[in-house]
Formats: C-alpha cells, sequence, structure tokens
C-alpha cells in the first residue's frame, strides 16, 4: 500500500513538473499599429503561446483586429501600464511604431518583462543606448525580430560561409524593399507613422536597410564597419513627403566591403543577398532558394542550386525563438540575428547612414 502511495506521489510531481514545462508563454502585446501585428495575433492560436493583454489606445483598430483573429476586446487596455498591471505578462512583443520602443522597455524592464520589437531595434543610438542600460540592469532579454532571421537559405548561406566554401568574404549586397507603403496597400495606420521621419526614424533607410545592417553584422561575426557612406533619394514625393524612398548604402570592413539597397521603389517585392568570396558567390535568392557558384578560370562557373523548406525548429519563427530563449532552452551569441549586441550596431551603421545622406560625406565609426 505504501509502494502505490509513494508511486502515485512520484507521478504526480512528474505530471506536475511536465505540465509545467509546457505552460504556454505569457505575452502582451504593446501597440497594433504595425503591420506585421498579425504575426503576434495569429500566434495565439498556438497552444506554446497565450495573448495576456493588449495595450491600444485606437478602440477601432483593436476592435477590428481583435475580432478578426478571434481575440476577446476585454484583453485590450488603453496603455501599456495599465496592461502590465492587470495581466502582468512574461515577455511583451511590441508592435507600435519605432519611435515607441524605448517607452516599451522602460515599461517592462523594471517588472522583468523581456522584450522584442520589430526591427529595428530603435529609431536613433540615443534610444538605442538607454534601451541597452534598462535590459542590462534589470537582466531581461530585448530581442529584435526581422523576417529574414527565420529564412532557410539564410542559415545555409552563413554556414557555407563559414565553412569556407567560396573562401573568405570580399563582398556582400543586399538588396530588400518594394514598391512603396502606399503603392502595396498599407493600412492608414501604419503609413501614418511609416512615412513619419520621427515615428519611424527615416524612411526606406530605416524600414529596409535595417535587415542588410542586420546580416552584414551577423556575417561579419560582430564586427563593426570602419566607415557608412550613403546617398539617398525621393522619388515618390507624392507618397513619401517627409522621408527618402530610396538609397544605397556601403560599409567598409578591413578586409570586406557591403552594399545595401534599401528601397521603396523596387518594382517587386525583394530580400536577396549575395556573397562574394574568393573562390566563388552564394545567391540567397529569396527565403528558400540558394545557389552557389564556385569559380572556373576568368569568367566560367560550377553552379548548384539548393531549395531548403524550413529551418529547424525553434529557429523557424520568431516566437519559438523568444519562447525557447526565455526558458534558458537556447543561448543567443552575441552577434546572432535577434541579439541586442548585433542590433546596436545596426542602429548605429543606420544613424550614420542618415547622417552621411544628409551631410554628403563618408562617416567613420569610433
Amino acid at each position: 500500500m505504501k509502494l502505490k502511495v509513494v508511486l502515485s506521489l512520484v507521478f504526480l510531481l512528474a505530471f506536475s513538473n511536465y505540465t509545467l514545462a509546457q505552460k504556454p508563454l505569457r505575452v502582451g502585446v504593446a501597440g497594433l499599429t504595425h503591420g506585421h501585428v498579425g504575426l503576434i495575433l495569429e500566434a495565439n492560436k498556438r497552444a506554446d503561446l497565450e495573448i495576456v493583454g493588449i495595450a491600444e489606445p485606437n478602440r477601432e483598430l483593436a476592435a477590428r483586429l481583435t475580432k478578426n483573429y478571434g481575440i476577446p476586446i476585454e484583453l485590450v487596455f488603453d496603455s501599456l501600464e495599465e496592461m502590465l498591471e492587470a495581466t502582468k505578462p512574461e515577455a511583451v512583443t511590441a508592435f507600435g511604431n519605432i519611435f515607441d520602443h524605448l517607452a516599451v522597455v522602460e515599461a517592462c524592464a523594471p517588472k522583468g518583462i523581456h522584450v522584442m520589437v520589430e526591427k529595428p531595434l530603435a529609431v536613433s543610438m540615443e534610444h538605442a543606448l538607454k534601451m541597452e542600460a534598462f535590459a542590462k540592469k534589470h537582466q531581461i532579454h530585448l530581442l529584435t525580430n526581422y523576417e529574414t532571421t527565420w529564412y532557410p537559405s539564410v542559415e545555409k548561406a552563413g554556414e557555407l560561409l563559414e565553412s569556407g566554401t567560396v573562401g573568405e568574404m570580399r563582398k556582400l549586397i543586399v538588396r530588400d524593399g518594394h514598391q512603396g507603403p502606399k503603392k502595396i496597400g498599407v493600412n492608414a495606420e501604419f503609413l501614418d507613422w511609416l512615412t513619419d521621419p520621427v515615428l519611424n526614424g527615416a524612411g526606406a533607410i530605416i524600414d529596409f536597410g535595417c535587415y542588410g545592417a542586420n546580416l552584414a553584422t551577423w556575417l561579419n561575426q560582430g564586427r563593426r564597419p570602419t566607415s557608412v557612406t550613403a546617398v539617398a533619394q525621393q522619388f515618390q514625393s507624392e507618397n513619401n513627403p517627409k522621408v527618402e524612398d530610396d538609397a544605397t548604402i556601403i560599409l567598409t570592413y578591413e578586409n570586406s566591403q557591403a552594399i545595401l539597397e534599401p528601397s521603396w521603389n523596387w518594382p517587386i517585392g525583394r530580400k536577396d543577398m549575395e556573397i562574394y568570396g574568393l573562390t566563388g558567390a552564394i545567391y540567397a535568392d529569396n527565403g528558400r532558394d540558394l545557389r552557389i557558384r564556385i569559380a572556373e578560370g576568368y569568367d566560367g562557373y560550377e553552379e548548384e542550386k539548393i531549395r531548403i523548406e524550413k529551418r529547424d525548429a525553434p529557429f523557424d519563427d520568431p516566437f519559438s525563438f523568444l519562447i525557447a530563449v526565455i526558458r534558458d532552452e537556447i543561448q543567443m551569441k552575441s552577434y546572432d540575428l535577434s541579439s541586442l549586441e548585433n542590433n546596436m550596431i545596426v542602429v548605429e551603421i543606420l544613424e550614420a547612414a542618415i547622417r552621411s545622406a544628409k551631410e554628403g560625406k563618408t562617416i567613420y565609426l569610433k
């Protein structure tokens, strides 16, 4: 009889530990005006994540989106502070304008609440440094989410470069963008701040230049560029009257160069990169398709094409990754694509690019 009781207690303890381990991450949402907010609202259907509160003062927008995604309107609060106090989430995902990222971290960090923001980390180094200080002081994770982080083609390209398949990198070219926010029909709430130089920090340089800066920092293993040179233009003054909508940014490193081409003027949407090494080239044409060219003679090459459907969990989407980081199931390297260290350098690059384009000169980083 005693043995049965002991076995029952062991089973109950094991079951309790299993249930605790499987408990969904309690997530709060700060803002609903970002065009990518559907990512987190759709994720509420998952078993490993639960939206416990949403902070959004625009009640019409909140009513529309919660209805579309089957989320109770009762979860919506007018302010972030009210939502945090009432729901006590473990993590908050920021889906408002970029300027407000600082306020989100200032509110969450002292409460020990982890934060993941949509790219980029911040509108300026002033904001980024304050966010970094709060995150470190209160020991929270502060992640930045990019769509390209979860591309299997990007992961494979990094592995090939690291293994020496094409030799040491000499040039990186990253192209990102689309026809422009208004032309592709983003919603009014998103358009209002995406084309605002204060709330977004700039135009295409911030919106799409961050992808290339993030990838360049990762592929250079966290090294900062020595200089940043940028030219920016405005081709759609009728659609983007306050900000630049096209730019070319050149980053110089000790042994390589990166060229970033963020634009709201591409005729087609694109997120692709080219890596040129001493003996060959790697082309990540989209999220899944990769080409490897190994040089033969002057202009010949042997090409291999690879298609990869998906990354392995928890590296296949931002929320699986966030959960794994918070649960200490994985450890980020300092220059990983989502890391604070990488994204501090990204903001430094973007700020230098904005200044370079404005002043018409190369900016040398200290």
